[in-house]
């Protein structure tokens, strides 16, 4: 069992590390600008450089020795002269900025550059309209004035340029955000939360207990009631109770998870006064959301069991054991129980990685300060890095619960072997 296991988890490397780098593109890449989603449109560039540089988002993406600063966009002057339109002795004309030979060159920075750090200028130019367009870089060293180079470059020359850009040198090319992101990950660093402003690795620690308090009760009554009545249902099948059962869990499965929340939250706790409706101060407060959350899965649920119960039911064990003459209770509750345990545990143990989340509206609902909740808080406010750390956590729960499922089919079916 142990090289079984061992065996597992080195499998698991690839497809965690797949999981990791999709997520990356996903938070990084695919979903703009985190900074500009947090802080808003209308922040200012040294805000949302100061962001950047806290989270490691102003690094190259996977590899690289210059990065772009938000000290200057880059300009491209194709649609006009941008933040260079107030640059004295310049004129935009023809998709290029003609700068004249008496211009002071003040670049329009929005903040002031780090000073202990390397930058350059990369130009697009030509001296002269219809000549050849030609690159230049020109480097800034720490401490140095970046207009001052543009205008020791240029004196004394009327030119014309197409694009201006400022990049930032990167001492070491792979320090670069993936690998930002995997050492956080390594070191269970999941970042800072902009909205909470504490470690997002505190946040998911304060919100497992009640999430675990909430889900974890639902999961176990739900199973062995849906079992229950799964068996009963099996035991009288074709007779009313079997077509009752039946026509419950359709009607069950037919109401929408969100109504049953409604109801149960103005009917049982606001009309009747039984229960709570909002906070989490004991356990009293988790009765009616375990109440809710129990019951509205019982539908689903109950039908499935019936399902691999019934198909149990028409194999050759069971014609052979009612052809020993054992009853139908022994036969139902002993034989095809056992046997219908794999699908089961398949489905029980699967569910474990939506415990953290799965009750994800009841925990909005009833004000339970669990993951779910924080999902949703980190959702609205647009925190990247917990919504990041909740995805990743999820995807390493689903991992292992997989290998738990499979010691568990050998633990109740002999004849599954961990080879």
């Amino acid at each position: 069992m142990t090289r079984f296991i061992l065996r597992r988890l080195l499998q698991m490397i690839p497809t965690l590390l797949g999981v990791i780098v999709i997520t990356f593109i996903l938070f990084n890449l695919v979903g703009g600008s985190p900074a500009r989603m947090k802080l808003g449109d209308k922040a200012l560039p040294k805000a949302l450089e100061e962001f950047d540089e806290q989270r490691g988002y102003n690094k190259p993406l996977f590899w690289g020795q210059t990065v772009g600063t938000r000290a200057l966009a880059d300009s491209d002057f194709s649609t006009g002269a941008g933040a260079w339109a107030e640059l004295s002795g310049a004129q935009w004309r023809q998709g290029v900025l003609v700068v004249q030979s008496n211009s002071n060159w003040r670049a329009p920075l929005a903040f002031s550059l780090r000073e202990e750090l390397t930058y350059e200028w990369r130009v697009l130019w030509r001296d002269a309209a219809y000549a050849p367009w030609q690159k230049e870089t020109l480097k800034i060293g720490p401490g140095v004035d970046a207009s001052s180079v543009l205008r020791e470059w240029a004196a004394g020359r009327s030119l014309e340029f197409s694009s201006i850009q400022l990049r930032r040198h990167v001492e070491v090319p792979w320090d670069s955000q993936f690998v930002f992101f995997l050492g956080q990950l390594f070191h269970l660093d999941f970042g800072v939360s902009s909205s909470a402003n504490e470690p997002v690795i505190d946040l998911l620690r304060s919100g497992i207990g009640p999430t675990l308090a909430l889900a974890f009760p639902i999961l176990l009554l739900e199973t062995l009631i849906s079992v229950s009545l799964g068996l009963w249902s099996a035991y009288f099948r074709d007779r009313w109770p079997d077509r009752v059962m039946v026509l419950g869990s359709v009607t069950l499965m037919s109401v929408n998870y969100l109504v049953w929340i409604i109801v149960g939250q103005y009917l049982l706790a606001f009309r009747l006064n039984w229960f709570p409706i909002w906070g989490f101060t004991s356990w009293f407060y988790l009765l009616l959301p375990i109440f809710i959350g129990t019951f509205s899965g019982l539908g689903s649920s109950v039908r499935f069991y019936r399902t691999i119960l019934l198909d149990e039911l028409y194999r050759d064990y069971v014609r052979t054991a009612y052809a020993k003459g054992l009853t139908r209770r022994r036969v139902l509750f002993v034989h095809v129980l056992r046997n219908a345990l794999v699908p089961i545990i398949t489905q029980v143990v699967l569910s474990i990685p939506f415990l953290y989340t799965g009750s994800l509206l009841l925990e909005s609902f009833f004000g339970i300060p669990g993951l779910g909740y924080l999902s949703v808080n980190a959702i609205n406010e647009s925190d990247v890095d917990v919504v990041r750390a909740v995805v990743v956590f999820g995807s390493v729960l689903y991992l292992l619960t997989n290998l738990l499922a499979d010691l568990c089919y050998a633990w109740v079916d002999p004849r599954v072997k961990l080879t």
